[in-house]
Formats: structure tokens, sequence, C-alpha cells
């Protein structure tokens, strides 16, 4: 295992959104990583359990990350970078080349 790889370990897992609206399980699929929605609050628009993003990210340092994301249920791909910090992650999608962007906050579930 490349040690790029292993520091990609750090990603997989079980997060709950710091909005509460949303908890996602990370882990690869395929050649990717995928965040399946595995909770949703309800009542929250436009998500649903099962929803996928489907990431293809690299590590760009330790805990960080960047590439893009396809979510499927809007036809939508994303600049995407990823930052891992301990029990705590940072995740900021860009469209339109960067013009609108959005950032949120995770926390790990531990089991």
């Amino acid at each position: 295992m490349s040690v790029g790889a292993a520091s990609a370990a750090d990603i997989n897992g079980q997060w709950a959104r710091g909005d509460g609206n949303a908890k996602v399980q990370i882990s690869a699929c395929g050649s990717n990583i995928c965040a399946t929605n595995t909770w949703i609050k309800p009542g929250t628009p436009k998500e649903k359990t099962g929803d996928k993003l489907v990431m293809t990210i690299e590590p760009t340092s330790d805990g960080e990350y960047s590439g893009t994301a396809f979510d499927p249920q809007r036809d939508l791909t994303y600049k995407l970078t990823v930052s891992v910090k301990g029990d705590s992650m940072t995740t900021k999608g860009c469209v339109l080349a960067g013009i609108v962007c959005k950032g949120v906050n995770w926390s790990r579930i531990k089991s």
C-alpha cells in the first residue's frame, strides 16, 4: 500500500453533518470514494437516504484532499476540497467555474 493510500483511509468512516440534517458513510466504491447518505433528518429538502456522492480525490498533504465530486441525483460535478483533522472534516464544493461554493463541517461518528 502506498503512503497516499494509507493517508486516504483517514476520510473513511461515518460522519455527521454540522447542521444535524444528515449522516454519511464514506468508503471506497470502485476506484473512487463514495459518500452515501445513511440518515436524513425528516423534512430535509432534496436529499434522501441512499443518495451518493462519487468523489475522485487524491491526497494533497496530510489530511488534505482535492479533486472532483459527481452528484448523480442532480447530474452535477463539483470541484472538491476536503480537510480531515482528527474527528473533524470540512468539505468545500464549487460549481460554475468556482463562482458558487459551499463549505460544510462534519464530525466523525464513533461506533
